[in-house]
């Protein structure tokens, strides 16, 4: 750096320092914080705010306000930096060119005219005006105005002063805010309302003729003085500002901690497919090699066809010598059947002949037997009737004897 160079850094900071007195109770002294409403116009819930009283005036504790400041400033910042979003108010002519100045260097929105009823409670109605001055701001911008005359251009042009001048501090606003600051309470009664009513936090400036209950984090300071307003004021859009690039650095590494996962979701998945592609390199070798391996066996069962075509006649020769074997197998066993049977029968065939030719002399001797004897007239025929009868029952038999 240059000698050149250093006087005009030093001008920079120096001039930094005066946009933005340090929180100390020095600055706001000088600002004027600390002076208060005259004492018979006060609120007995000020009392613990209330440092003393001079000239019929009470004298605000300028030390409660920096602790209170610092603590409303710590509660912005962590909402802001949260993503949130808030909303500063001053509709009083003293707080009207702070708000909007100070609002526009820290990017907040703001209202510094007229609140509108139903600003929050009910915003569908409000955003619809919104669209309405965003769209007429545009179609003036492009020079796509639709009027038939000139009165009429001329209205649509005053539609979109008036509309700004009660909008243009909230016309990027989509949704709710989630935190107000608000000058002078006692104004801003239908704001604290609406505020209550949606569960909205309040960051406020309250004078010693407050009620510091109705809001969450209470500033006690003067509310009529421009430089009391401005300082607070600044203070709160150094909040705001703080909380916005915390977010953004939060937004930013959320970002670089979704592209890191996603680059290692993608190596990851690199890994995953190169592993694929070796797995199917393998199956596809692995494959090759059993197709190979098919193809040989194939070539040699093959090969080896035409030794089992030459060893099948010699193998068809011994089959019909053993078939015939076994042909002559039955054939055996059916004469060796045979033969016990045929003996069989002619030892019947003979013991039969043999029977009768010893029953023959057995009727002989029994004939002259009958005759020898003098038996009665009547015995002899029934003595010679079985002997006649049994011939004949001999006969019988050898006839069936015959026949088998």
């Amino acid at each position: 750096m240059t000698t050149s160079e250093t006087p005009q850094v030093a001008a920079v900071e120096t001039e930094q320092e005066e946009t933005l007195a340090p929180l100390d109770l020095r600055s706001l002294f000088v600002a004027g914080v600390h002076f208060g409403h005259p004492s018979k116009r006060w609120n007995p819930k000020m009392a613990e705010y209330i440092f003393g009283k001079r000239s019929r005036a009470h004298i605000i504790d300028l030390s409660k306000t920096v602790t209170s400041l610092k603590a409303a400033k710590e509660f912005i910042e962590k909402i802001v930096g949260q993503g949130g979003e808030c909303l500063m108010v001053g509709t009083k002519a003293q707080a009207q060119s702070p708000i909007k100045e100070q609002a526009e260097k820290a990017g907040a929105m703001y209202i510094n005219q007229r609140w509108l009823g139903g600003m929050m409670t009910n915003f569908q109605t409000i955003q619809r005006r919104i669209e309405r001055l965003v769209f007429l701001e545009d179609a003036f911008a492009k020079d796509t105005v639709v009027a038939q005359t000139k009165r009429e251009s001329l209205m649509l042009a005053a539609e979109v002063v008036r509309l700004n001048k009660f909008f243009g501090g909230i016309k990027e606003m989509e949704k709710l805010p989630q935190v107000l600051f608000i000058v002078d309470i006692e104004k801003e009664k239908i704001a604290i309302a609406e505020a209550k009513r949606l569960g909205i936090p309040v960051v406020a400036i309250v004078d010693t003729n407050c009620d510091p209950t109705e809001v969450d984090y209470a500033i006690p300071g003067n509310d009529d003085s421009v430089r009391s307003i401005t300082l607070i004021t600044q203070h709160i859009a150094e909040a705001i500002s703080s909380g916005k690039a915390a977010a953004k650095a939060a937004r930013e590494e959320r970002l670089a901690a979704e592209a890191e996962l996603e680059a290692q979701e993608a190596a990851a998945r690199a890994a995953a497919q190169a592993k694929a592609a070796e797995r199917a390199a393998k199956a596809a070798e692995e494959k090759k090699a059993a197709d190979a391996k098919k193809a040989a066996e194939a070539k040699a069962a093959e090969a080896a066809k035409p030794a089992e075509e030459a060893a099948a006649p010699e193998a068809k020769e011994e089959k019909p010598a053993e078939a015939k074997a076994d042909a002559k197998k039955p054939a055996a066993k059916a004469k060796a059947e045979e033969k016990p049977a045929a003996k069989a029968e002619e030892k019947t065939e003979e013991k039969k002949p043999a029977a009768k030719a010893k029953a023959a002399p057995k009727k002989a001797a029994a004939k002259t037997e009958a005759k020898n004897e003098d038996a009665p007239a009547a015995e002899k025929p029934a003595a010679e009737k079985p002997a006649a009868e049994k011939p004949a029952a001999e006969k019988t038999e050898g006839k069936k004897t015959d026949s088998k």
